[in-house]
């Protein structure tokens, strides 16, 4: 069956009420407008974003007061060393009055799931987690149990020079459409922020299900020309093979380019951006604006940049500044 098409007026009209969501949350939320908007473009495209902050910057009222003005279900897991995977998905339980055992489903039933401090828990913790973002699903005691749709995992995580904190799997790193760094507000930001300690506003419901639906499906038919996808995939190669792209000092930087995964992400992740701003093309801004927050989890750097205090935005800024945009 051939894909549903939008006209543009529809598509600059669901914008708008995607717009109105962000006003929602900015009665709660000061400032982090870069960050509303790329969880925005997470939840239009089925991807989990991966927030990494100092303790203190409102994650969890920023995740929360999302899930509440989009009427979906939120649960927050606190992952620590002594986490079980029994803790996150849940268990089997014996009925001694059936004598059979009945499926307990743990906190990651959920539509949106905050997993704070994600680098704390032990191998076992990551391995269910990932089984339920990649495929939705998890899996108890032999019985797989489907997540429903929309599904996002919000994971933050403390710096890695922070004590008790370890690296999270390279496999599940790279499930993350986004990395985002959270950063401390502005003088101004902070004494608004004091300012309504004491509001109490209520968060009302914009959207629901069938809206998120409708602005995934919206997304998937946001035009992008072959030049755009040319460069995209140009950008990715260039973190494999920088010599190739003229950038060859980069060569010792890199120790493992991006996968195709961040292709991908990054294809999909400009549509949404382009919703975001009302359009229903995808211009090269769209890419660029999107790029950092895609491939900066994604560029494995060498011994040799971290002495040298160089950083995989910087490298992704290199690769936008020197490959020609169409």
């Amino acid at each position: 069956m051939e894909a549903q098409k939008y006209t543009s007026e529809q598509i600059k009209e669901e914008s708008l009420r995607w717009q109105g969501l962000k006003t929602e949350v900015r009665k709660i939320i000061v400032g982090q407008e870069a960050i509303v908007d790329r969880i925005l473009i997470g939840l239009l495209c089925n991807g989990h974003v991966l927030l990494e902050g100092v303790p203190g910057l409102a994650k969890t009222t920023l995740i929360k007061t999302i899930a509440t003005a989009i009427g979906l279900s939120f649960s927050r897991i606190q992952f620590t060393p002594d986490l079980l995977p029994s803790d996150l998905i849940g268990t089997l339980i014996y009925n001694p009055k059936t004598q059979e055992f009945q499926t307990r489903k743990g906190p990651i039933f959920a539509n949106v799931i905050l997993a704070d401090e994600i680098n704390r828990a032990p191998a076992k913790v990551q391995s269910a987690l990932l089984e339920a973002m990649q495929e939705h699903q998890v899996t108890i005691g032999d019985t797989s149990h489907h997540i429903g749709e929309p599904f996002l995992v919000l994971a933050t995580q403390n710096p890695l020079d922070q004590e008790g904190t370890y690296h999270l799997p390279e496999a599940q790193v790279d499930r993350f459409m986004f990395k985002l760094l959270l950063t401390y507000p502005s003088v101004s930001e902070e004494k608004e922020i004091i300012a309504k300690t004491f509001t109490h506003e209520k968060v009302l419901q914009i959207l629901g299900r069938e809206d998120i639906e409708l602005g995934q499906k919206m997304v998937e038919n946001i035009y992008i020309d072959q030049k755009i996808t040319d460069y995209i995939v140009d950008i990715i190669v260039a973190t494999r093979n920088p010599e190739n792209a003229g950038l060859a000092n980069l060569k010792k930087l890199i120790a493992h380019g991006a996968s195709p995964r961040a292709s991908l992400a990054l294809h999909l992740a400009c549509r949404a951006h382009a919703f975001l701003k009302k359009r229903y093309f995808v211009i090269p801004e769209d890419v660029k604006a999107v790029a950092a927050d895609v491939l900066r989890h994604r560029i494995l750097l060498t011994y040799e940049a971290d002495a040298e205090s160089i950083t995989s935005d910087q490298i992704v800024q290199k690769i936008l500044f020197t490959l020609p945009s169409p």
